[in-house]
């Protein structure tokens, strides 16, 4: 999926003046409850996103460096997904749909139908370029699209990858969860990551609690898709993530609902790296950004080409005429790199 946003916030974290860490009463961690904000993804009858990465308060979660969460939308209201071909460099997308179904194409050569319960990866590497789009068939549309940070040794890579993995369901007293990248419980998944990392949904019974081992060295992060969930006791929006940070071997998760709740647990190592991230670039420097925008407006093959996109408009391009996405300007300034704060729950005194 393409941020989309005409004008990207720029975005520079720093540690303190945040509410303090909520936690309850009974021994359990802290946690940092990150809100989402919507985003529209362009023209009057676009479908709304909800992003809770990246953020003021949080830039990364891990390698996780970007979160939109959307629908449940009716697709004859919401017009759907169709996100015209669009550039990706240094990072890798990540798409997992509850229901309906995308048509992926990208400049790799790979097409694919991202469907529930199937994760779809694509690596950029050095460019890349991909369009998305809604099937005729699908009414109802509900998902996330996340982005992981490529390290050093392969941001650069020349190789546009493309893996699909449907992982199977396991069950647990008062659940089931689908691990699609990393491992958790005993259960993994063979995707190829590049840090090490974990991406799940979990599915919670009305009612149920769960304390789930979790590695240590991993911060996690917690997005609440449905149900009245509580994370280490502390109750989250729906549409928000609790953020634990590291340290943690076991999380108490429970759905204090009466019908299924359901989540997507994020975790990985902290991101070494400072990253300059701006719409659909990941790099280093202001100057590579700025390097990457002028080559995607001059088409240059550092992306390639798309071929075979369909939009609403009709063959090659979308419901605004579009046949790819056109760069925003760049802003006036020089793009910081985003230092994410440390790895723990921020808001408390070691912050201030």
């Amino acid at each position: 999926m393409s941020n989309v946003e005409a004008h990207p916030d720029q975005v520079v974290c720093r540690a303190g003046g945040l509410p303090g860490p909520q936690c309850d009463e009974q021994g359990r961690a802290p946690v940092e409850v990150i809100t989402a904000r919507d985003v529209p993804l362009g023209g009057p009858r676009a479908m709304t996103v909800r992003r809770t990465l990246p953020q003021r308060q949080r830039s990364l979660i891990g390698p996780w460096c970007f979160v939109d969460h959307y629908g449940p939308d009716d697709v004859a209201s919401s017009g759907g997904m169709d996100v015209a071909p669009h550039p990706h460099t240094g990072l890798q997308t990540v798409s997992w749909l509850f229901d309906g179904a995308i048509e992926h194409i990208d400049s790799g050569g790979h097409t694919g139908l991202v469907l529930p319960g199937e994760v779809n990866l694509m690596t950029a590497g050095q460019g890349i370029c991909h369009s998305e789009v809604s099937t005729e068939g699908t009414s109802t549309l509900h998902g996330v699209q996340l982005w992981l940070a490529l390290p050093e040794h392969t941001r650069h890579q020349e190789a546009r990858e493309f893996e699909h993995f449907a992982p199977e369901v396991t069950s647990f007293d008062g659940g089931e969860l689908l691990v699609f990248l990393g491992q958790l419980w005993g259960t993994s998944s063979p995707v190829s990551t590049h840090s090490p990392l974990l991406g799940a949904e979990i599915r919670l019974d009305p009612g149920a609690s769960i304390d789930l081992p979790v590695d240590e060295t991993f911060e996690h992060g917690v997005l609440v898709d449905s149900g009245d969930v509580a994370v280490e006791n502390v109750a989250l929006p729906v549409d928000a993530i609790g953020y634990t940070g590291v340290g943690l071997t076991e999380m108490r998760i429970s759905n204090r609902a009466d019908t299924a709740a359901r989540i997507v647990l994020l975790g990985g190592e902290p991101f070494p790296e400072q990253i300059v991230m701006w719409w659909n670039f990941v790099g280093r420097t202001h100057e590579e950004i700025q390097q990457f925008r002028e080559e995607w407006q001059a088409e240059d093959d550092r992306f390639g080409a798309v071929d075979g996109y369909v939009g609403k408009g009709g063959p090659g391009q979308n419901a605004d005429g579009l046949g790819r996405l056109p760069a925003p300007g760049l802003p006036d300034v020089v793009i910081k790199a985003r230092r994410n704060p440390p790895p723990h729950v921020q808001g408390g005194p070691e912050d201030v």
